[in-house]
């Protein structure tokens, strides 16, 4: 239905003007000829000419409106032809103002009076018509007071509605704004808690595997918290980038690794006791920043599940380099581990939807005893 009432819009606003040019040109030939007015007694062709006239005037009135002033006033003196003065009136009310409709007044007002004097002098039914005081108050009203006054309620209702959808744009903007302002405070608390909670945490992590490095025995214990303390102190530095980027409410964005960072994050996966290899297939190929960072977004957030579900499981890390783009396979075998770490269960999601806004699609489930998460992510599209 809306559709439909927006196409009938357009359709009238494109051919109005042309409707309104055969109505009026009509109209002032019904009047020449006597069908609805006073017969002229001048030769049809000046009759036909004024018509004419008359409609053009009327099809240029969303442009110029002088040309219809004039049509109406040589109808009116000629012809006694009222529908190009009830027109010009009424566009009067509708787009003129202050001195301008002034101006228009005035000179409707000479022209109804030239129209009494030609009626005085023409005589017969046209005195009777135009230039007796009844007619002459009936004709003011019809040629000037209703279609001005008609012009100038509508002109008032565009204004009013104009004036009430800048209101609502308005309210928008400051609801906006406001709405802004709650979500930089809100990012502020999140980054404040955040701080409070785990920075505080991870910081006494990194103490403590620091205190075990130095006073640990062991070489694999010394070993082990050195790596708890690397991984500690990266924690804390992204952490602090995060942070940085809730609090600033601004477009910047944490700095990611790519693909040249893969191999680091699988020797920190084997220091951390995973059993992981690296196989990669077809012949490598430059590819944008955008693919290689979600590639190892694809391989840390798999890497990380086969930490908390599956420690003991053999994992493989695969890289297949597509003509057309590249697909990225994380496998693990079955595990005999009885506990898992807990999670929020929302990684695979946020990964999915980042892979999906490439134009790419993931796969993520049980295969074969253990987990498969596959992606395939197209060069097309991607920044």
């Amino acid at each position: 239905m809306a559709s439909s009432a927006v196409v009938l819009r357009r359709v009238v606003e494109r051919y109005a003007p042309w409707l309104l040019a055969v109505v009026v040109a009509a109209a002032v030939w019904a009047s020449a000829t006597g069908a609805i007015g006073v017969r002229s007694p001048l030769p049809p062709v000046v009759a036909l000419l004024v018509a004419v006239a008359s409609g053009w005037a009327a099809s240029l009135v969303r442009t110029r409106r002088w040309p219809l002033f004039l049509a109406a006033a040589v109808g009116w003196l000629v012809l006694a032809a009222a529908a190009p003065g009830v027109v010009a009136s009424y566009q009067a009310g509708l787009r003129l103002r202050g001195r301008r409709l002034t101006d228009f007044l005035l000179g409707a007002a000479l022209v109804l009076a030239g129209g009494v004097l030609v009626g005085l002098e023409v005589g017969g039914v046209r005195r009777l018509t135009t230039a007796t005081l009844g007619n002459v108050l009936l004709l003011v009203l019809w040629l000037v007071g209703f279609p001005l006054v008609l012009g100038l309620w509508v002109r008032a209702r565009r204004d009013t509605l104009a004036a009430l959808r800048d209101r609502a744009e308005r309210l928008e903007r400051e609801q906006e704004a406001r709405a802004d302002r709650v979500r930089a405070e809100e990012r502020t608390r999140i980054a404040r808690e955040m701080h409070d909670v785990v920075a505080h945490q991870v910081s006494l992590m990194v103490v403590h595997a620091g205190a075990l490095e130095v006073t640990a025995a062991d070489p694999a214990t010394v070993e082990a918290a050195a790596l708890i303390r690397r991984t500690g102190r990266q924690a804390l530095t992204d952490l602090r980038e995060v942070l940085g980027v809730l609090r600033q409410g601004g477009p910047t964005t944490v700095p990611e690794r790519g693909l040249d960072a893969l191999d680091e994050l699988i020797g920190e996966s084997r220091s951390a006791g995973l059993r992981v290899r690296r196989r990669d297939e077809g012949v490598p190929a430059a590819l944008p920043a955008t693919v290689g960072r979600t590639a190892y977004r694809v391989v840390r957030e798999a890497l990380t599940n086969v930490r908390k579900h599956a420690a003991d499981a053999e994992t493989t890390v695969c890289l297949r380099y597509l003509p057309d783009g590249l697909e990225v396979a994380v496998r693990n075998g079955p595990s005999g581990a009885g506990q898992s770490l807990p999670g929020a269960g929302q990684g695979l999601l946020g990964l999915r939807e980042r892979v999906e806004l490439l134009g790419g699609r993931l796969e993520a489930a049980p295969a074969d005893g253990g987990f498969l998460v596959r992606a395939l992510i197209p060069v097309e599209g991607a920044a």
